[in-house]
């Protein structure tokens, strides 16, 4: 035995340091991200560029020239958006766009992600980095989902996807400032204004001087002068100018209305007219009506080609000019004090313009001098409408929703996983409480606990990547020991989900809740086994001794772990690759064949020796076995006989967590309640047998006496 206990020391000695050794090498030689010197990157994005100013302004850019021409900015993330990712640490990101707002590249300068330290390859990362190529600053950007409405989607890292949120968030967000600052976005979007509806009930009868004088008829005057002074400067200064004494003399004399308004229709057209309009008039269009004396506004335009080339209607960015078929001449006005005018007519507006009465609109007038038989040039006139409240039904101004932080967004995206984390826990926490009840129904207790496990496994592990790793540990206690914020923990709802599970079930029961039932690398392994175990393939235990002295080796991983993290974090989530949990369920074996025929090995070792890892290695299984002295119930049932003499519990303890004088111990404990089970059976457990067969042979005795009596 002694001999033995020596060679398996001798063996896991050179098993670690061979171990350490290799993951060192691997993360050094292939992981390691150093910071990088920006200005190289900034020449291979503009390789045309002659000169980089030095970094100033507030916030501080880079200005690329070409000569004397400016032909792009760059920035670091790290100056203007300082955002933390899963390291606590913000990874800072070289940006740069042109000078109109387009991006020409990102690439990473510095990062402390372990999941890119020893997981991402490069080459994905950047071909995150390059969907930003050519995309607008004043664009929307989301990482995930599908491109919807004016949000522009983003294809995530898989493994990775917190990291590039915050990325993503960082570019953007330090981008918009640098673009606000130089002038090249406004400061301020345009609230949109929802459309309003004329209200066909309302109606008030007038004369012209009363519409005129409310706004309802708008009014464009010019005279020649202004007309004149309008073309000074162009090739037409000189052609058609009016005499010195012709100068205050009218040009032209326009009124513009909106005649589907019914007091302002109805008025001007007369009930007939207006009702033969409204009938005219399809659903969302409306009517202009423009009177005019002087030059005229129709022009001769629409009888060669249909449209009216002397006329439009603004609003907002959109002009509306007329055909034609838009056209209806008027042949009376009936309001009361009308001038008379010399051209009279309606316009539509047809619905495919997506006119909004309630938004302000102007008349343009476009004034043309003949430079020849060809060509001429053109100046416009504009005059505004306002459309009166009294006329129209005005929805409120909906002002957009406040912009979400990242955290709110990413709760938001995964509220799927959300509820239905929600519900296996609570599932669990029922199991747990009325744990007494299940283990009398062996079948159902298995079936229900190997069902919970491929969930935890196929959901939770695989789908969701929602593994723990002591590098989560060594994150809480950084952050804890430095500016504490939920923030960086919120960023990951499974991760936090799942650290709250494991932070309330050690507390009632220690840490083996969750190595039990939530941890993704340990419900595989025990999946694996069982199905070693159905198809017969041998199992092999080390003696006690030997396994005893095993479990030593978590712990002192987990010390070596711990104190590499207060040197330096990243390079103790390097070393923690000794957690085959990245290579398994966050990069599903996708990464380099080392880290493969690691978590491949174990998984092997697995198929003879249940949970071997689990047992022997974990550092995460050690750190929240630390909890064990605080729990708060035991509720795993023994008997005064259990370990002296019965042992039947510790020999079917498939991880051989119970001692030899039948006490479990908690820290090695997973809670897969078989003991429990054995516990209450009544054919299995010695005691419980002893004591049937004794009131068995009592009620013989009893009945015995009967008899004779």
């Amino acid at each position: 035995m002694l001999f033995l206990l020596s060679f398996s020391k001798k063996k896991l000695t050179l098993f670690t340091v061979l171990m350490l050794w290799f993951i060192q090498f691997s993360a050094h030689a292939l992981f390691v991200s150093e910071p990088r010197d920006p200005l190289p990157l900034i020449n291979e994005m503009f390789p045309q560029a002659t000169k980089v100013s030095d970094k100033i302004g507030e916030p501080l850019v880079w200005t690329i020239y070409k000569q004397a021409e400016i032909i792009g900015y760059a920035f670091e993330t790290n100056d203007i958006a300082r955002i933390p990712a899963y390291s606590g640490e913000p990874v800072n990101m070289l940006v740069a766009i042109d000078p109109s707002g387009r991006y020409i590249g990102a690439k990473v300068l510095e990062h402390h992600e372990p999941i890119i330290l020893a997981g991402i390859p490069e080459t994905k990362l950047w071909a995150f980095s390059d969907q930003y190529n050519g995309l607008s600053v004043s664009d929307r950007l989301k990482v995930g989902g599908n491109t919807k409405g004016d949000v522009i989607h983003l294809d995530g890292l898989s493994g990775a996807t917190v990291t590039v949120m915050v990325m993503n968030v960082a570019i953007t967000k330090a981008a918009t400032k640098v673009a606000r600052s130089l002038g090249i976005i406004a400061e301020v979007e345009e609230i949109k204004q929802p459309m309003a509806a004329v209200l066909t009930d309302v109606y008030q009868q007038a004369n012209w001087q009363t519409l005129l004088g409310d706004g309802s008829i708008r009014k464009l005057y010019l005279n020649r002068e202004t007309v004149d002074e309008a073309f000074v400067g162009t090739e037409a200064e000189t052609i058609e100018q009016a005499a010195p004494e012709q100068k205050l003399t009218m040009f032209a004399d326009v009124y513009y209305a909106q005649a589907d308004i019914p007091t302002i229709g109805r008025n001007l057209l007369g009930d007939s007219e207006y009702q033969w309009l409204m009938k005219t008039l399809k659903p969302n269009e409306h009517a202009i009506i423009v009177l005019g004396n002087g030059y005229s506004f129709k022009g001769s335009g629409y009888v060669r080609g249909g449209i009216f080339d002397r006329i439009q209607i603004l609003q907002n960015e959109a002009a509306f000019a007329f055909r034609d078929l838009d056209h209806n001449r008027v042949t009376d006005l009936v309001i009361e004090g009308a001038p008379t005018f010399r051209e009279m007519s309606l316009f539509i507006i047809r619905q495919h313009h997506e006119f909004n009465p309630g938004v302000d609109w102007q008349f343009e007038l476009l004034v043309r001098r003949q430079m020849g038989a060809v060509d001429s040039v053109f100046t416009s006139f504009k005059g505004s409408y306002h459309g009166l409240d009294q006329y129209l039904d005005r929805p409120a101004i909906i002002l957009p929703e406040p912009e979400l932080t990242l955290t709110q967004q990413v709760w938001q995206e995964k509220k799927t996983e959300v509820v239905i984390l929600s519900i296996l826990m609570t599932l669990l926490l029922a199991a747990l409480f009325f744990q007494d009840v299940l283990v009398r129904h062996p079948t159902f207790m298995h079936n229900f606990r190997h069902g919970f496990l491929v969930v935890t496994v196929v959901f939770i592990g695989w789908m969701w990547g929602g593994q723990l790793s002591v590098v989560n540990v060594f994150t809480f206690l950084q952050a804890f020991m430095s500016d504490f914020s939920w923030d960086l923990f919120l960023l990951d709802p499974v991760i936090f989900m799942l650290w709250g599970a494991a932070a309330v079930t050690m507390l009632l029961w220690g840490r083996a809740v969750y190595c039990g039932w939530l941890c993704p690398f340990g419900a595989l392994q025990e999946l694996i086994n069982v199905f070693a175990r159905y198809i017969k393939i041998p199992q092999y235990e080390l003696p006690w001794a030997v396994h005893e002295r095993l479990w030593a080796i978590k712990y002192l991983v987990l010390l070596g772990l711990f104190a590499l993290s207060l040197d330096s974090l990243a390079l103790a989530e390097q070393f923690a690759e000794i957690e085959p949990f990245k290579t398994t369920f966050l990069l599903k074996f996708d990464r380099e064949w080392p880290f493969i025929i690691y978590a491949l090995l174990l998984l092997t070792i697995n198929i003879f020796n249940r949970k071997f890892f689990c047992r022997y290695l974990c550092p995460l299984g050690a750190a929240l076995s630390t909890s064990n002295s605080v729990r708060l119930f035991s509720w795993l049932r023994r008997r005064p006989e259990c370990g002296q003499p019965c042992k039947t519990c510790a020999k079917e303890c498939e991880i051989q967590a119970i001692n030899p004088d039948g006490e479990i111990n908690m820290r090695e404990c997973h809670y897969c309640l078989d003991c429990q089970v054995t516990y209450f059976n009544d054919e299995k457990c010695p005691p419980l047998k002893k004591l049937a067969r004794k009131k068995a042979k009592f009620q013989e005795t009893e009945i015995e006496t009967v008899k004779v009596a």
